[in-house]
């Protein structure tokens, strides 16, 4: 499993409409959008996590990629740095 970090989300996306975006292009075990604590609104980007076969394909795809009218960052994640 591979864990793509998607970026420059509309503020309505849903794990739901990651869900069926990126699964059509290819198989999708979850999806999550992160929220700012306090308010709970997104932050504009998420998390997608892919099979291993089909991560590299998908971010290269869909880097770029119109999603609700903005052009979608999309790479492969990194692990949390710490502070």
């Amino acid at each position: 499993m591979a864990t793509l970090y998607v970026g420059n989300l509309p503020w309505n996306t849903t794990s739901e409409d990651l869900n069926s975006f990126f699964g059509q292009y290819g198989q999708v075990i979850s999806s999550r959008i992160i929220t700012d604590r306090e308010t709970g609104r997104s932050r504009g980007f998420g998390f997608v996590e892919v099979e291993d076969e089909d991560a590299a394909r998908m971010a290269e795809d869909l880097n770029g990629k119109d999603f609700g009218g903005r052009p979608l960052t999309v790479n492969e994640a990194r692990p949390k740095q710490q502070m």
